[in-house]
């Protein structure tokens, strides 16, 4: 068997660290521009109305005209039938 050890070289160059602190930076100004990004649609989230409680007024409201309809439509058929001879 022979014994050999596997050396690593220590040494840290400026461009390492560079490099490094480099990709610190970017990580954090993503991360922060991600918080404001969340922040404003969460604030815009806020001040908008409810989309599902005027869409289910809104739904509500046309079955309540499609029900009217058809009594103003069975009304006029009614009508019909009786003035014919």
């Amino acid at each position: 068997m022979s014994d050999k050890r596997t050396v690593f070289d220590r040494t840290v160059t400026l461009g390492l660290v560079f490099t490094v602190a480099l990709q610190t930076a970017s990580a954090l100004l993503w991360a922060g521009a991600a918080e404001a990004r969340i922040a404003a649609l969460e604030t815009r989230h806020i001040t908008i109305p409810p989309v599902f409680e005027r869409l289910a007024r809104i739904e509500e409201q046309m079955i309540m005209t499609r029900r009217s309809l058809s009594r103003i439509e069975t009304r006029i058929e009614a009508r019909a039938n009786q003035s014919d001879p």
